[in-house]
């Protein structure tokens, strides 16, 4: 049955994995062990040995963390196969997915062309050794052990044995969790396997009529050494350009002009401490956090990556207004929750500017851009676009500016943006607001699957 390993208990999957870590380092060098995975300090090496001071350490690991130390945890530690996919299928249980029926998958394996799939024979055997085949080695039993060899000889050597639904069909593509089945079709359309962006497209045109009857798509979301990124994702969802420019941490409205009109080059004219203008590229795995401070940093020539990030996080706090604790409540505790436990934590952009125009809402009357400003904004995996808004008490009690707001959610929903509302109330004392908080970007992270994919 399929997605059976979804019940699995995380964390005594990988408790064993952290203990043997103890084989690793010295008592004195498990602090420092610690820190490089994302687990917590462990107790002093007086409270007992390395296994279990190890163990503790998990333990004080919270719910909400421990994906992100899975992931650290595989990205770090070499582990048998056998060890590793039932830990990978769990993380990724977690994360959600996609259902994809035994019925779609063998029309997906029909209408896809062997030969399409082996014009890179070794890249092809590495993606089925990621997800399906058995370890190699003098234990391995003779059937699973021989399992590459007859995979090597009715595929590779003797095109035309299998078809690519036989070769499923031994490989157990269609009775896995749907989390594994998913990653292994989108590895599958990637330049890992192909660095040929036509043979790339030709099985995304093969696959996508089938996964359009589950609701989802195989769309193009970026691009990896300058070939295209497909990424699984909800019909429904807007496709959204990358952003250009990111006019963020403003306190007032920006002075702009066009530097190049046919370009559609902006620059900011003035005093550039009262705002800041992200312009690099946008990866397909969103903005994070460390994709900001390392802006940061060159552009401010600092040597020091520490102190980079502390002079960042306050120029952007600074930037919040003085008189909503909601809004720097929001900002505070989502990297005090999340900073050390989400790997490449997603960028929370304060003061973000939407629209700009020179004229004022009374000179430009009915034709007035709603909402300049947003409160945050969030660029996530898949392209997609969180807004955060923290509403105070006048935002209901004034029916113009409730009616505007409305109007506004519209237009940013029908462009592609999610948007979510919090009341003051629920943010200003600080234990509810973490209680808030950590329930609401928990289901955020895993609804948009924010783990990147070099994590996974």
């Amino acid at each position: 049955m399929v997605d059976t390993v979804e019940q699995t208990d995380l964390r005594a999957l990988i408790l064993p994995v952290v203990i043997d870590l103890k084989d690793t380092c010295t008592h004195d060098e498990l602090p420092d062990l610690c820190r490089r995975l994302g687990l917590p300090p462990p107790p002093s090496k007086e409270e007992g040995s390395k296994a279990d001071r190890l163990q503790a350490s998990l333990k004080a690991v919270t719910d909400t963390g421990l994906a992100s130390i899975t992931a650290l945890l595989l990205a770090q530690v070499a582990l048998p196969i056998s060890q590793r996919r039932p830990i990978e299928d769990a993380l990724w249980a977690a994360q959600g997915s996609v259902e994809i029926s035994q019925r779609v998958r063998r029309e997906i394996a029909r209408a896809l062309d062997l030969e399409d799939l082996t014009r890179y024979p070794g890249r092809f055997m590495n993606l089925l050794g990621r997800f399906w085949l058995p370890d190699d080695g003098l234990f391995a039993s003779p059937t699973r052990q021989g399992l590459r060899a007859e995979v090597e000889r009715h595929v590779l050597r003797n095109p035309g044995d299998w078809s690519t639904e036989e070769l499923f069909e031994v490989l157990g593509v269609f009775t896995a969790p749907h989390t594994r089945f998913t990653r292994f079709l989108e590895a599958m359309l990637a330049s890992d396997l192909a660095p040929d962006e036509q043979i790339q497209r030709h099985l995304v045109a093969a696959v996508d009529p089938h996964l359009r009857t589950t609701g989802v798509e195989l769309r193009e979301n970026g691009t990896s050494d300058g070939y295209p990124v497909f990424a699984l994702t909800p019909v429904g969802l807007a496709s959204n350009r990358r952003p250009k420019n990111l006019i963020f941490a403003s306190s007032r409205k920006p002075d702009l002009r066009f530097r190049n009109a046919v370009d559609n080059d902006i620059e900011i004219v003035g005093d550039l401490d009262h705002v800041l203008v992200y312009d690099r590229p946008i990866s397909p795995d969103g903005l994070r956090w460390h994709d900001l401070q390392d802006w940061w940093q060159q552009t401010r020539q600092s040597a020091d990556a520490q102190a980079a990030k502390r002079d960042l996080y306050n120029r952007m706090r600074a930037s919040l207004p003085s008189n909503s604790q909601a809004q720097d409540n929001l900002f505070c505790l989502y990297h005090r929750i999340f900073g050390s436990a989400v790997p490449r934590l997603p960028a929370l952009l304060p003061e973000v500017w939407l629209h700009w125009d020179p004229k004022t809402v009374r000179d430009r009357g009915p034709e007035a851009l709603l909402r300049f400003r947003m409160d945050f904004l969030l660029l996530l995996p898949h392209g997609q676009r969180v807004v955060l808004e923290v509403d105070g008490s006048q935002h209901f009690t004034d029916r113009t500016k409730y009616a505007n707001d409305m109007r506004a959610d519209r237009e940013l929903k029908l462009g592609g943006c999610e948007v979510f509302r919090f009341g003051t109330e629920e943010l200003e004392q600080e234990l509810r607001a973490i209680r808030v908080l950590e329930e609401f970007f928990t289901a955020l992270f895993r609804r948009f699957d924010v783990t990147p994919r070099d994590l996974r």
